[in-house]
């Protein structure tokens, strides 16, 4: 039997290894077994998003729950920050997600959440992991601890709601201000337009419609043209287009462009600055961020961190530095102050807060920071050998590093889950970055395809 826990949780296709019913199960139990104290029934709340996998699943772990001696709370379709927050807010044990974010529907995934509302730990999952391979491995039924405990239904929806408004400055208002909304067909369905509506904006809202099969099916975060038609079209003020499980969101400003998380996170923070809530006066980002977003952040006086991709990467050194903002170029902005995960929709509230505080629409905003034109390739590979020791690829890329100056950057390394070499190249042209991208992308297929 092989490791459940990836980069984020377990992730997988629907009802195939690891992602069966009986998985889910025996996650549920070694939840509530590992957060189980004498005397106390822990209480785990359970949120998802739209995916047809996504009732049985819940079904699995409140049966695991239960029979681990865990109360199980029900907070149907709502975002992942959302769970983060009710945790927190109903003093729970512990909160587990079912989704698979901006995968397609047929994929689902289990994230936990402890109960400070932040992710796991490596060493948590590994113990929590360890409990659930050994009962695999006994090809035993789950020692039942209790079946008393309670499975209670929430008003989840409007707790998330309300706290998404009252983070929202109080003298400041979107009335008479147009809004675009691609929901993803995912977990912001519901709680996205009535946030805003909640706000006195005016909102038209897309995708909003799931059936359990169209969840992020050319819609959200990653189809953003849609919306960006829709806010020229209708003469809004501005865009968003979430992902399936509402932790991520992509804008759109009044002019249809489309603007990446590397340059909604200059926006943020640079009106953090100005407001003097930009903690350590820092903003942690990953290998990933533009160059232009570098160099936004050094022509603001903004000191940075990079990490490896991923958000708990980000998450980690957020924490350890004292910053209040992070996040990746893929739209996951994390606001450490508050919530403990990425939140789309609070994302999208603290842009808007930029316009309003600034008096400038989104498009004046967003030249806080110039992209340099960006070229990705990916190869598929037979082995996966430290790049320093590949002499043609170093050749190339020592190449490219002197011819492009500091007009330019490369970043070869491999993908964490699959079988590729990522080979990504920015520039100050289009020409000249698809160029060496090429040139380096050849050298890793001679070497290593």
């Amino acid at each position: 039997m092989g490791r459940l826990f990836g980069t984020d949780g377990v992730r997988g296709l629907a009802f195939q290894y690891p992602l069966t019913e009986k998985i889910v199960t025996r996650i549920g139990f070694a939840v509530a077994d590992f957060f189980c104290k004498p005397g106390h029934h822990p209480r785990i709340i359970i949120g998802r998003d739209t995916r047809l996998s996504g009732p049985a699943f819940e079904k699995a772990l409140v049966s695991g729950i239960r029979a681990g001696g865990g109360d199980a709370l029900l907070a149907g379709v709502i975002p992942t920050p959302g769970i983060a927050y009710l945790i927190r807010n109903l003093h729970a044990d512990a909160g587990i997600v079912i989704s698979a974010s901006h995968n397609p529907f047929g994929d689902n995934g289990i994230k936990i959440f402890s109960g400070d509302s932040f992710k796991l730990s490596d060493e948590t999952e590994a113990k929590i992991e360890g409990m659930i391979l050994t009962e695999e491995e006994r090809h035993s039924d789950l020692p039942i601890k209790f079946q008393d405990g309670e499975i209670l239904i929430m008003d989840a929806g409007d707790r998330y709601t309300a706290f998404l408004k009252n983070i929202f400055p109080a003298g400041l208002s979107l009335k008479g201000m147009k809004l675009v909304l691609d929901c993803a067909n995912g977990a912001t369905y519901r709680v996205a337009p009535e946030t805003f509506k909640a706000l006195d904006a005016e909102v038209i809202s897309f995708f909003d419609k799931p059936d359990g099969k169209n969840i992020n099916e050319n819609c959200g975060s990653q189809h953003p043209g849609y919306i960006a038609g829709e806010v020229v079209r209708t003469g809004a003020a501005a865009g968003f287009a979430f992902d399936g499980d509402g932790d991520r969101v992509i804008a759109v400003d009044e002019k249809g462009n489309i603007l990446t998380g590397d340059r909604m996170m200059a926006i943020c923070a640079n009106a953090m600055k100005v407001r003097g809530s930009l903690t350590k006066n820092l903003v942690v980002a990953t290998v990933m961020s533009n160059l232009g977003f570098l160099l936004a952040l050094k022509n603001l006086g903004i000191e940075q961190r990079i990490t490896a991709v991923g958000d708990r990467y980000v998450l980690d050194e957020m924490r350890r530095t004292g910053a209040s903002i992070g996040g990746e170029d893929s739209g996951h902005l994390i606001f450490l102050e508050k919530n403990t995960t990425g939140d789309g929709i609070l994302t999208a509230l603290q842009l808007l807060e930029a316009m309003l505080e600034s008096g400038k629409p989104l498009s004046e905003l967003a030249k806080v920071m110039t992209v340099f034109p960006q070229c990705l390739i990916n190869i598929a590979v037979r082995s996966k050998p430290d790049i320093s020791t590949v002499p043609a690829i170093v050749k190339a890329v020592a190449e490219a590093e002197v011819d492009l100056g500091e007009n330019g950057r490369v970043l070869v390394r491999y993908s964490g889950t699959e079988n590729l070499c990522r080979v990504m190249v920015e520039g100050p042209t289009d020409k000249e970055t698809e160029l060496y991208c090429r040139r380096i992308a050849d050298a890793v297929r001679e070497s290593l395809a």
